[in-house]
């Protein structure tokens, strides 16, 4: 490439970090040069500077300077297929809730980030070849959940049916559910919370702020399914937007965190008495247009930490608490 060119983010790559599309797209180009490139702002994104970890969203431009021509090597390079124990494959098709010829829905283990980042040595996005299922081609990432987030995860087996599940979820098309511990309970038993989300840099890794005057909108429905006294409420939660961290930023604003949120909540969100400090947050069950037509409506059991907590506190699981997804 030796003139600036542009090229617009398909729906198969939203969500996508610009570091992981320039990798797809341009393998030869090192991580230090991409960083030189976005400090000068030679790479751009819709006219804006953009930075290594920044989400892409269908239909930006992004702005590509001469980036010079791929090395010619003797031998075609060969990638490494990605390792995994007999375990972890084990448990990733032990995960899948659902399974055509479209679509594969994952219910994703906590602990286990879905794309790949700095200090992680695995990660869901590495392991799709373990999921082909007879396919030539890996499934793909639709969208993505916190590393800490368990739950229903959208993985499409083609390139048209993730650009339609993208189009879905782009266009809010997609009804999602998801069940939180929280510590205390709502001042509000149910309710809207619309706050607007920026990311704050910071050695501590990606952190969101709340930022009326210039973060994006985020707006998330709540109800209280069931509580435990005034220690901790069940929430049914479901975001009509799709910021980073939203469900935790605003689960703590209105003063009920997150149970295990330690980046959100601090100290105060943990409970005692052999509750698991792991993150309580559990994406339930997604309800959107299926690539073929119809319906594609899935609901995830809670993972184990999780259980034994709702077991701990006595909670109920029965149809009442999933009731948002029908409406």
């Amino acid at each position: 490439m030796s003139q600036v060119t542009t090229r617009t983010v398909k729906a198969d790559e939203a969500e996508l970090r610009l570091d992981r599309w320039f990798k797809r797209h341009f393998p030869w180009l090192g991580h230090a040069k991409l960083e030189k490139l976005l400090r000068t702002g030679q790479v751009r994104i819709d006219g804006g500077r953009a930075k290594a970890a920044t989400r892409l969203e269908v239909g930006q431009e992004i702005r590509i300077p001469p980036l010079g021509d791929p090395p010619k090597d003797d031998e075609p390079r060969i990638s490494k297929p990605a390792r995994a124990s007999p375990e972890r494959i084990a448990e990733l098709e032990a995960a899948v809730l659902h399974k055509d010829d479209a679509v594969i829905v994952l219910n994703k283990p906590a602990g286990l980030a879905t794309q790949g980042g700095t200090g992680l040595t695995e990660h869901l996005d590495g392991l799709l070849g373990f999921l082909k299922f007879g396919n030539a081609e890996r499934p793909r990432l639709v969208h993505r959940l916190d590393k800490d987030t368990s739950g229903v995860l959208l993985l499409a087996r083609s390139a048209s049916a993730a650009a339609k599940l993208a189009e879905a979820l782009r266009k809010r098309d997609a009804h999602k559910l998801y069940w939180a511990l929280v510590m205390g309970v709502p001042i509000q038993r149910m309710g809207k919370i619309e706050l607007a989300l920026s990311k704050l840099p910071g050695a501590a890794g990606e952190r969101m702020v709340a930022d009326e005057e210039d973060g994006k909108n985020a707006v998330t429905l709540y109800r209280t399914i069931e509580t435990a006294g005034r220690r901790a409420a069940w929430l049914g939660m479901a975001p009509l937007t799709g910021r980073t961290h939203q469900l935790r930023v605003h689960a703590a604003a209105i003063g009920t965190p997150i149970v295990g949120d330690g980046k959100y909540g601090g100290a105060e969100a943990f409970l005692t008495g052999g509750v698991s400090r792991k993150l309580h947050l559990h994406a339930r069950g997604i309800r959107l247009a299926h690539p073929d037509g119809g319906k594609l409506e899935i609901r995830a059991p809670l993972p184990p930490h999780m259980a034994a907590t709702w077991d701990f506190l006595g909670f109920t699981l029965d149809k009442d608490a999933d009731a948002w997804l029908e409406e």
